[in-house]
């Protein structure tokens, strides 16, 4: 297909497609500014007094986001002035959140042990500078805020432990004019149901924390997350939030990170959410008056787990844009895992799948290719023959093409169509929290994180060579011939901090792809055989 280009043509679309891939990998790859959780998000008392006066509107209808004009309202910010004494500890097979005299959950770990560190350390979800806390409570009224965050509530309980059933604690804080009571009713699983109540009504925010700070990698997507009423998922990154954004009725409200999040939900009557953005980074809140009702949860987004609290919860795994294909194959995925106990074989015998589903697009574009190889002496000849006529070239070359049985886009499209595929896949397997600490074989211990000793990195581009090397090339321009055999050095570099589970399923595809080039060859030799025979 591009035989048929002058060397000036040739050299601009790869220069444009470089820049593409340069594009591609900054946007995916390269970290960005530095993330909130290391940014201590508190403002002076005079920052709080000028965000609570200003008015606040009505939150935007229920078919719409919309962003906040210069008058809007916010949640305020507020400068903490009591210490993080800890008042309640709440214990489960599954977690431990400790509860401070804020009435907030200021710190939350993860007590199973496939999520421990490298040092056999439990997980801890929030870095202590990662504010908002989960439950903290702001007012709208500044003098009502100040008082707020300098008086202590009272726990009913100091220790809670769960078993199979719940447990509910009761939070108290007395200020001059009214009662503000946190009814706490926790579950084992890291779900729990929030009941604010206010003697006094008050319009006040409550959060259900800042996201998780363990992993916000350069790979994954991290912020904020808003499923409205009709279903339609809202992402606000980190580092892109610029104003408030409100939502009214929303269904789910959940700051994430690759593996964890922190989530508000009522599938019932919904919630009026607003997302304020503070140092460019999203902060989640719920705005009320007087009474409010919420169901909540904190920890891993494993999807059996969200499962079995409330399957609609599961949309708080989000995969981008290619969602609708990457669900049902997520779900593959894990039904193969309950088949075959081991996730890495799940991603070998999931990669089978999907390559005997897409193998008549592949063979297609494999014969295609073969083909107009065999074309390229031809192709040359006319080349030559009409170098000073384009009219002329091109009209030989289609010519050529139609007597031959050959399609010059045969071999993209249907590379083209496996994209969106790949894309979900990719994000599959970088998302799935499952992979965690989930062995393959031998050295392969955690398909989350990467090959210790490069072995499935340098395979995969060893593969991807050999694939290259058995594949009929069309390209007859040298500079696009380098960049080829240079694509496999590429790939392995990309790859070495890529996770395993990722790398094997390249690694696999990519001998499929050997397989079925070898399958393509030999059927392709076979026809010219016959060819002759009957000549």
């Amino acid at each position: 297909m591009l035989d048929n280009l002058s060397q000036n043509q040739r050299m601009l679309i790869a220069v444009v497609l470089s820049v593409i891939v340069l594009g591609i990998y900054d946007y995916f790859f390269i970290p960005k500014k530095p993330l909130a959780n290391e940014l201590n998000s508190t403002v002076t008392s005079k920052s709080v007094a000028n965000n609570a006066t200003k008015s606040a509107p009505s939150v935007a209808s229920s078919s719409e986001t919309s962003t906040a004009s210069s008058n809007s309202s916010a949640p305020v910010t507020q400068k903490e002035t009591l210490k993080h004494k800890i008042i309640a500890t709440v214990t489960s097979e599954h977690f431990t959140a400790k509860i401070d005299e804020l009435g907030r959950i200021y710190k939350f770990t993860i007590n199973d042990k496939r999520f421990e560190n490298e040092k056999g350390e439990r997980l801890e979800l929030f870095k202590p500078s990662a504010e908002p806390k989960p439950l903290e409570i702001r007012f709208s009224d500044p003098a009502l805020n100040e008082e707020a965050f300098k008086t202590a509530y009272s726990a009913n309980r100091s220790e809670v432990k769960i078993g199979d059933g719940k447990q509910t604690i009761v939070l108290t804080q007395n200020l001059s004019d009214r009662v503000v009571k946190k009814e706490i009713t926790f579950y084992s699983k890291g779900n729990y149901d929030i009941k604010v109540s206010v003697s006094k009504p008050a319009e006040f925010f409550i959060t259900p924390g800042h996201r998780p700070t363990v992993i916000a990698d350069a790979y994954t997507v991290h912020g904020v997350l808003v499923e409205e009423p009709d279903g339609t998922l809202t992402i606000i990154e980190d580092g892109k939030a610029k104003d408030p954004v409100f939502v009214k009725n929303a269904k789910i409200l959940s700051a994430f990170d690759r593996y964890y999040a922190t989530a508000f939900y009522d599938f019932d009557k919904g919630m009026d959410v607003v997302v304020s953005p503070e140092n460019e980074n999203p902060l989640p809140f719920v705005k009320a008056n007087g009474n409010l009702n919420l169901k909540g949860f904190i920890g891993p987004k494993d999807h059996r787990v969200l499962e079995s609290i409330d399957p609609r919860l599961t949309d708080m795994i989000e995969y981008g844009f290619f969602t609708f294909i990457a669900k049902p194959m997520f779900k593959l995925l894990l039904f193969l895992y309950e088949i075959l106990g081991n996730w890495g074989w799940a991603i070998v015998v999931i990669t089978i799948l999907i390559r005997l589903i897409l193998f008549p697009l592949t063979f297609k574009g494999m014969l295609s290719m073969s083909k107009m190889k065999e074309l390229a002496p031809k192709m040359k000849e006319l080349q030559q023959k009409y170098k000073d006529d384009r009219q002329k070239l091109n009209a030989h070359m289609m010519e050529l093409y139609k007597k031959h049985g050959v399609n010059p886009m045969g071999g993209c499209l249907p590379m083209l169509l496996q994209i969106p595929v790949f894309f979900a896949i990719y994000r599959v397997l970088l998302n799935a929290i499952e992979l965690k600490g989930a062995p393959w074989i031998l050295w392969i211990t955690d398909l989350s994180a990467k090959d210790p000793y490069f072995v499935l990195p340098i395979l995969m581009g060893a593969t991807m060579y050999w694939n290259q090397k058995i594949t009929p090339m069309t390209v007859t321009d040298p500079t696009q011939e380098k960049i080829m055999k240079f694509l496999p050095i590429i790939f392995t570099f990309f790859f070495v901090t890529f996770p395993a589970g990722l790398t094997l399923y390249w690694f696999v595809n990519n001998l499929l792809s050997v397989a079925q080039q070898y399958f393509v060859n030999i059927y392709m030799e076979k026809q010219k055989k016959l060819k002759k025979a009957e000549a």
